[in-house]
């Protein structure tokens, strides 16, 4: 694949990881801008907590795939994984930095792991499992996240060796740590909201 023809499909990876789906699917359903309530972020957790599970299913589904169909493209026309992994990757950087959002937005966590998902299925799925079993244990997305995003990269080493997959895998998970700032703080101090916590919109 051509330079040129790559950096377009990366330009377009990160405008359709700039979609707010939180955003646009709690407006539609609810009437609720969703940047107002709870934690104020745009992921699927606040969906959850503010509008609940069929808005927040819609919001996790949008954000899971553009992270993947972009990688699939970019995979479909030959990209090399240097490539794929920028594609991935400017998803994102799309969903944490919305251009339609002044550069505000998400965490990243889902979009990681459509983007994961389709350069290396199995250390995402792996990774899944992890979140899941963390998010049954403890009832913290955040921390599931947080710990998931440190398992997957040693996984992709094991599985594919040092190379652009390992490095995204590793620039995805500092970047849901550096997102996850104020989570981290509220789980040290025992202040987190937990799986199926409702918050009440006033």
């Amino acid at each position: 694949m051509p330079d040129l023809q790559a950096l377009t499909l990366v330009c377009i990876a990160y405008l359709v990881g700039s979609i707010p789906f939180g955003l646009l699917v709690s407006w539609a359903l609810a009437r609720v801008d969703i940047r107002r309530h709870g934690s104020g972020n745009i992921g699927t957790a606040n969906v959850l907590r503010i509008v609940g599970k069929w808005a927040a299913t819609l919001t996790l589904l949008g954000d899971l795939l553009k992270g993947f169909l972009p990688v699939v493209a970019a995979l479909s026309l030959g990209a090399s994984e240097l490539w794929v992994a920028g594609v991935g990757l400017a998803a994102v950087l799309g969903h944490n930095w919305s251009v339609y959002l002044r550069f505000a937005g998400g965490k990243g966590v889902a979009t990681s792991f459509g983007a994961l998902l389709a350069m290396t299925p199995l250390p995402a799925l792996l990774g899944l499992l992890t979140w899941t079993a963390v998010v049954l244990i403890f009832r913290y997305t955040s921390l599931a996240a947080l710990i998931a995003s440190v398992c997957i990269p040693p996984v992709i080493l094991f599985f594919t060796g040092a190379g652009p997959y390992l490095a995204f895998s590793l620039l995805a998970a500092l970047l849901i740590f550096v997102r996850h700032r104020d989570n981290i703080k509220r789980l040290w101090a025992g202040t987190e909201h937990r799986v199926g916590q409702r918050v009440r919109v006033s």
